[in-house]
């Protein structure tokens, strides 16, 4: 006599283990795993995109002498600045953060080494600018509004105007400081601007026009470690400031 079935499946006819009942898929579970794969493909991947991007126009140097000689036309102190900065671009500049004893006023280390704040200062140089003098001065008499970051307890002629804090605080006190948004529009030649780097390193550069066809787009002069480079590399890091100095022409 045949038994009855029981439950799911009968004891008789089936041999092997108990399936499980089919589960409804989990569909927002899944959603929740393909965003985080894109997101951390994103974050991984951001340093590859940004070579990637940075390679996308090779500007070479006489890109950049053509483009400095059309800008040093202008009497406007934003294009003449992006001249020079064009300029040095073309320069073989060693990264060197090393503290260097040098003469007062128009100091300057050793011409093939540099950092980035050596960028500013060579370049204003060029305009009749010497930010070594202005930024002593103003620290003489402000000491104390300036970052407090060194354990000085005195200005310092040979080091205060290669750092970055420093030079931050001595535009906002003395240039026009503008919001530092994502709008490309927003950065005309000439401007300056400081980042955070990914390790909260201070980092300041110069906006210059892009390449040829891309004259309309604001790239950066700077020196991040590698030599003085102009670059497709605005937004690629945190804004923490954009100024514009001198507000007058240059003649």
């Amino acid at each position: 006599m045949a038994r009855k079935n029981s439950g799911f499946y009968s004891t008789i006819e089936y041999i092997g283990p108990r399936p499980e009942k089919p589960k409804r898929p989990n569909f927002f579970g899944g959603w929740v795993i393909i965003a985080i794969s894109v997101g951390m493909g994103f974050w991984f991947g951001q340093p590859l995109f940004s070579l990637v991007k940075g390679a996308d126009v090779a500007a070479s140097y006489e890109q950049a002498d053509h483009l400095a000689e059309t800008l040093r036309k202008s009497d406007l102190a934003g294009d003449r600045l992006a001249a020079t900065a064009l300029s040095h671009s073309t320069e073989q500049v060693t990264y060197d953060p090393a503290y260097y004893k040098i003469a007062y006023p128009n100091g300057d280390v050793p011409f093939n080494k540099g950092v980035a704040a050596d960028v500013m200062i060579r370049c204003f140089r060029k305009l009749g600018i010497d930010l070594q003098v202005e930024i002593h001065e103003d620290m003489a008499e402000n000491f104390r509004l300036y970052p407090q970051l060194w354990g000085s307890n005195a200005p310092d002629t040979n080091i205060d105007h290669r750092r970055v804090p420093n030079l931050q605080r001595f535009l906002s006190r003395h240039g026009q400081e503008l919001s530092h948004t994502r709008n490309a529009a927003d950065y005309l030649p000439g401007d300056i601007v400081v980042w955070a780097l990914p390790d909260a390193t201070p980092h300041i550069g110069i906006i210059v026009p892009g390449p040829s066809s891309r004259s309309g787009e604001p790239w950066v002069v700077h020196n991040m470690g590698t030599g003085v480079k102009w670059e497709n590399s605005l937004f690629e890091y945190q804004i923490l400031g954009h100024y514009r100095y001198p507000n007058a022409a240059i003649h």
